[in-house]
C-alpha cells in the first residue's frame, strides 16, 4: 500500500465522520403527532380517512376510479371557436386547458396570447378563466374581460341552438 492510498483512504473516512456527525445531538424533535396534522398532510392517513398500517399501503391504488374532471363543452367549444385565430399549442378537454401561440386578431395590429381554464361543468362566468399576453406583457383587463364575455356569449349561443335541434 503506498502512502498516495494510504492518505485517500484516511481523508475519506474522515470525511465520512465528519459529515455523519453532523446531525447527532441535533434540537430538532423528529417525533410528530400525526393526530395534530390535517388529513391532507398526514402521511398516516389516506385520501379518504382510513389509516395506513404498512409501507404498502403507498403502493396500492387508493383513488376512486369512477372521479373524473367536469369541463362545461359549450365553453370550451364557444373558446375554441371565438380564438381561432391564434395557433392552438396545447389542449386538454379532460382538465379544461386550452394554451396557444401568439396570433394577430382581424382587423387588429397587436398579437395575443392566450391561456383558458374552463374550470367547472356549469356555464357560468365562474368557470371560465382566460389569460392574455402580448408580446411585451400582460394584456389589458378590459380586453381580457372582453374576451371572456365573448366566449360565454357564444357559449350561450351554442347552448340554445343544441336544445331547439
Amino acid at each position: 500500500m503506498t502512502f498516495a492510498s494510504v492518505t485517500k483512504t484516511a481523508t475519506a473516512l474522515a470525511c465520512v465522520a465528519i459529515v455523519s456527525g453532523c446531525g447527532w445531538g441535533s434540537r430538532i424533535s423528529t417525533d410528530v403527532d400525526t393526530s395534530q396534522l390535517p388529513n391532507e398532510y398526514n402521511p398516516a392517513v389516506d385520501d379518504d380517512g382510513n389509516k395506513r398500517d404498512t409501507i404498502w399501503d403507498l403502493f396500492t391504488n387508493l383513488d376512486d376510479a369512477n372521479t373524473t374532471l367536469e369541463v362545461n363543452r359549450y365553453i370550451w367549444l364557444a373558446s375554441m371557436d371565438i380564438l381561432n385565430f391564434l395557433p392552438v399549442e396545447r389542449v386538454d378537454p379532460f382538465s379544461g386547458v386550452i394554451v396557444t401561440g401568439y396570433g394577430t386578431p382581424p382587423g387588429g395590429g397587436r398579437a395575443y396570447r392566450a391561456t383558458v381554464y374552463v374550470t367547472d361543468p356549469a356555464l357560468d362566468a365562474r368557470s371560465l378563466k382566460v389569460s392574455l399576453n402580448t408580446r411585451s406583457g400582460p394584456a389589458d383587463p378590459d380586453t381580457v374581460r372582453a374576451v371572456e364575455d365573448a366566449i360565454l356569449t357564444r357559449a350561450r349561443q351554442m347552448r340554445i341552438q343544441h336544445t331547439r335541434l
